[in-house]
């Protein structure tokens, strides 16, 4: 029996999971790093921290397996996506990546759009100037710490960091590069245009594989760190969500996903390359060769649960804060929570939104404030899904990973507000999946990743939409979308007063 091993660099954790040739879980071990966060806003990580945490996951993952070393044959990686990490020229790291969700960069955003054009912008990275996104960080960089930007010869986005550390090769691939603002993604190659106009040298982009091509193999200080062998094939990975998607068997027309992790996304599968939705959403290169999906995103979807949980109840685990949302009615007794807690995404690209607690009544429990956070998650998911139905797109069944598949009332919850099938799989580690299918199909265990992909996952169960709850839920989703543009105002007035 032959193995691969599919690395999930996440926000919070590395995640390492072991899988054999009938695509099952072997074994697995994941490992915590922390945000740094100086200011509000901020949101920064040391790129070591991925390095040292996924070398002592490897390890203890190796310890636990006990066949041939050499059985182990491949490795792959799915990511954190839009993190900026410099390197100069001696390939070091010169400052803590700016993450995803570091939302400093509104001026540049707004500079892009005056250097580059709206239109222009659109048309070639196919996706609006956002602060999450890698091109604001860099300008932010340039702009606010010269000294460092001068010195810089290469970025990198986090997981091609750490492949790069395993492996001493520098390259990108394509899903990741989408979320750059710098790739042409309809071409698949940098863009020349955006950076002679934002004044980005092209020598910083590193070179573009595809997300199953093989980079190398791990080096041999890797290799004794770790237990593996130094004959491991490795392979370049993808974007989280990119490997979400083939984690879940999102790889042809009319496939739908749910995501909730730290984010959330819903995430469709594209094949036409000319599709328009004006940046209503966004339009990534796919982990899968010459293939595309569209993406809504909530920035806070599971954090607003991981916040509620640390700030009002730490001392208890999650299955015992979501005991009892089962006897909380639909509504949590006139109770919405909207989880802007670090700005939104989609629809609102808006940096200083923040979250709200609408119709607080003294009767409110604390079970109600839980349920009306998971209702307020959904409901901001639910967003990106009317988008889709607007476009044109059916969305009838949905494939849901993540923190939100592991309880079964949110699974029925998510039936009811996107009024679709909801099928939980297997497992609900899409990402870090999708890593091992890209390892499989680059040791040649497969023809192609739809082949993998059906072995890998496979659907447990299907929830279905009960019809009196999505009458109820979309009275509810009227009145969910009115708080944005009740509380725009206020969030600007607010953000004043924030540290």
């Amino acid at each position: 029996m032959k193995y691969v091993i599919g690395v999930d660099l996440g926000t919070s954790a590395v995640k390492v999971l072991l899988f054999n040739q009938l695509g099952e879980v072997c074994a697995e071990a994941s490992q915590a790093y922390p945000l740094i966060q100086e200011k509000s806003g901020y949101s920064e990580q040391n790129p070591e921290e991925w390095v040292d945490k996924t070398i002592r996951a490897l390890s203890l993952l190796v310890k636990e397996f006990d066949g041939e070393i050499e059985a182990i044959e491949g490795i792959s990686f799915s990511g954190q996506m839009h993190g900026l990490v410099l390197l100069d020229q001696n390939n070091d790291v010169l400052r803590n990546s700016i993450l995803w969700n570091d939302v400093r960069t509104t001026k540049q955003c707004e500079t892009i759009y005056e250097l580059v054009g709206k239109d222009a912008l659109l048309n070639i990275a196919r996706n609006p100037a956002l602060e999450g996104f890698t091109l604001p960080k860099l300008l932010w960089v340039k702009e606010h710490e010269p000294d460092i930007y001068k010195k810089a010869k290469t970025f990198l986005l986090p997981k091609d960091y750490l492949r790069f550390r395993l492996t001493g090769e520098l390259h990108s691939e394509y899903s990741d590069a989408a979320g750059t603002l710098l790739l042409n993604v309809v071409k698949k190659e940098w863009s020349s245009e955006i950076c002679n106009a934002v004044g980005v040298d092209m020598e910083l982009c590193p070179p573009l594989v595809e997300s199953h091509a093989f980079v190398g193999t791990i080096t041999n200080e890797i290799a004794q760190q770790t237990g593996l062998s130094n004959s491991t094939k490795v392979f370049a990975g993808g974007a989280d969500n990119a490997c979400g998607a083939i984690g879940s068997g999102i790889l042809s027309d009319g496939k739908t996903l749910c995501s909730i992790g730290t984010s959330g996304v819903v995430l469709s599968y594209e094949e036409d390359k000319e599709r328009d939705l004006g940046g209503k959403v966004h339009y990534f290169n796919h982990g899968k060769e010459n293939a595309f999906y569209t993406m809504g995103v909530t920035l806070a979807a599971g954090y607003s649960l991981s916040w509620f949980k640390d700030t009002f109840v730490a001392e208890e685990d999650f299955t015992a804060m979501l005991q009892g949302i089962e006897d909380v009615p639909i509504g949590a007794n006139g109770l919405l929570f909207t989880p802007y807690l670090v700005g939104e995404r989609t629809p609102h690209a808006d940096a200083l939104i923040r979250g709200s607690f609408i119709g607080v009544d003294g009767s409110h429990k604390r079970i109600d404030f839980v349920r009306a956070v998971i209702e307020g998650i959904t409901f901001s998911l639910n967003e990106s899904i009317e988008i889709f139905r607007e476009s044109g797109k059916k969305i009838e069944t949905v494939v849901s990973i993540g923190g939100g598949a592991k309880n079964d009332v949110w699974l029925q919850i998510q039936a009811d507000i996107f009024n679709a099938k909801i099928q939980k799989l297997s497992s609900e580690q899409g990402p870090g999946i999708g890593a091992g299918i890209l390892a499989a199909y680059g040791c040649g265990w497969f023809t192609s990743l739809n082949e993998c992909a059906d072995l890998f996952s496979r659907v447990v169960k299907t929830y279905e939409p009960i019809e009196e709850n999505v009458v109820k839920y979309q009275e509810l989703f009227a009145l969910y979308k009115k708080v944005y543009q009740q509380t725009e105002e206020i969030s600007q007035g607010l953000a004043l007063f924030r540290k």
